[in-house]
């Protein structure tokens, strides 16, 4: 095998995960989905390798928020991830409800009876 096609021999499902672990488990599991849903694993390499580069010039709390948010809404490609890191949508919304703010256009659950 020439020496170009050696180091792609070495890649293994499980180097990716090992390397996404060391950033956290939310990482690793999004590591994990973009391996999965390919229908061979090796297809996911590419994508898992970028985004273990988007990755390491990051801290790894706001890796692990973007990871999770990618797997939250079936972000698993670097594109998408990429546009998760720029547009700061890691943050996970609240599950509680937002404040109403009161003024006077405001016209109340009374108006519609």
């Amino acid at each position: 095998m020439p020496s170009s096609h050696r180091r792609y021999a070495e890649w293994t499902p499980d180097r990716f995960r090992r390397w996404a672990a060391s950033i956290g488990p939310q990482t690793e599991g999004l590591v994990i989905a973009i391996l999965s849903s390919r229908p061979h694993p090796e297809q996911g390499f590419r994508t898992c390798l970028g985004v273990l580069r988007l990755f390491r010039d990051i801290e790894p709390n706001r890796a692990e928020a973007v990871s999770a948010r990618a797997v939250e809404i079936g972000g698993l490609n670097c594109k998408s991830i990429a546009s998760l890191l720029a547009n700061h949508k890691a943050a996970r919304h609240s599950t509680e409800p937002t404040a109403i703010v009161d003024h006077a256009n405001l016209r109340g659950p009374d108006y519609f009876h």
